[in-house]
């Protein structure tokens, strides 16, 4: 019997289905599609790109596994193309937003084909998301399409937060808190609520998977946004201080802002200027944050979350093996930023 537990027949369900659905789109939209995700280079070749690490489908799937077993997380897989779809529509309208010209370690993809293109395939890919999901046949239809539609109201109102965020002298942590559960933690909550809906689970069930998603989620924000800061480009794929450059007033950087340190007062000058900074800056606005706890304590919060999270699956009937995959892949989401 086919098993999750090294992840490769998920892996392979999710980019059949990911490339079926792009492959619906004009020509010219489907090859940049296909570029951002990593299939093609910029001249529409075949590659062995890197795609990402398609956590979200995956978090899909095994939430199905859990609730359902082998024929649970089949009848997910969907759910879990759509999952990763908006995921990619997202990241598309996020690089031309924050103006980055890496990602997964290649130009974006506004950067190779222009930022209208961009923002259309950004699109298309949005509505091919509820296309995957309507024309899956399953009866959870109504309930899925309504949830995820809600997470992509959610995921908006947090990039418009983000966003407004970089222009205010002072955003207070619980802020920055309720803006990462929404541009991040929702969708990954959306992930596994999916994959429990579709997999057959109880209510219960898709309420505790849910539950356990949306909380790895914001554990996984903390995380990103240290890597955003501390992040080794080899690994990430994004340059050196990339959210130190476009001033993000990330979950660190809130906290060390907020901390009351005395070097708190340089690291607001630092982010309150209005040219660009330069590479002496950088470095000193992030041994700043640093010094002012902001390190610290995203590193504390992902944790605390991470044993949030897996308590969140302590209900019954989950499948042991799923619930310990489940488990594994928090702690290992965790541990990124180490």
């Amino acid at each position: 019997m086919t098993v999750l537990t090294d992840h490769t027949a998920a892996r392979e369900a999710v980019d059949a289905g990911l490339r079926a659905a792009a492959a619906r789109l004009p020509a010219p939209a489907a090859r940049i599609a296909a570029y951002h995700f990593g299939w093609t280079d910029a001249s529409g070749s075949p590659v062995q790109a890197n795609s990402g690490k398609a956590l979200r489908p995956l978090l899909t799937l095994l939430a199905a596994k859990a609730v359902g077993g082998e024929e649970g997380w089949r009848q997910a897989v969907p759910a879990a193309v759509a999952v990763e779809m908006v995921h990619n529509f997202s990241l598309i309208h996020d690089d031309i937003i924050d103006r980055d010209s890496l990602r997964r370690h290649r130009p974006t993809a506004w950067k190779v084909y222009g930022v209208n293109d961009a923002i259309l395939v950004g699109d298309a890919l949005h509505a091919l998301a509820f296309e995957v999901i309507a024309e899956s046949g399953c009866d959870k239809v109504p309930a899925g399409t309504g949830l995820l539609a809600q997470t992509v109201r959610a995921l908006i109102e947090g990039q418009l937060e983000d966003t407004r965020f970089e222009t205010r002298e002072r955003v207070e942590l619980a802020e920055c808190v309720a803006m990462s559960e929404a541009k991040t933690a929702s969708l990954m909550g959306c992930a596994t609520a999916l994959g429990a809906l579709f997999g057959g689970g109880t209510a219960q069930q898709v309420d505790a998977l849910r539950d356990f998603g949306f909380r790895l989620g914001l554990a996984f924000q903390h995380v990103d946004d240290l890597l955003g800061i501390w992040g080794d480009p080899a690994v990430t794929g994004k340059a050196v201080y990339s959210d130190l450059r476009n001033r993000k007033k990330s979950l660190p950087v809130t906290a060390a802002l907020g901390s009351g340190h005395p070097d708190a007062p340089e690291l607001a000058a630092i982010y309150g200027s209005t040219v660009q900074l330069t590479e002496t800056e950088l470095r000193r606005a992030a041994d700043l944050v640093e010094a002012c706890g902001g390190r610290q304590a995203s590193r504390r919060a992902a944790e605390m979350l991470t044993d949030a999270a897996t308590n969140s699956l302590n209900v019954e009937g989950l499948r042991p093996e799923a619930v310990e995959e489940l488990t594994d892949l928090a702690a290992s989401t965790v541990h990124r930023a180490n």
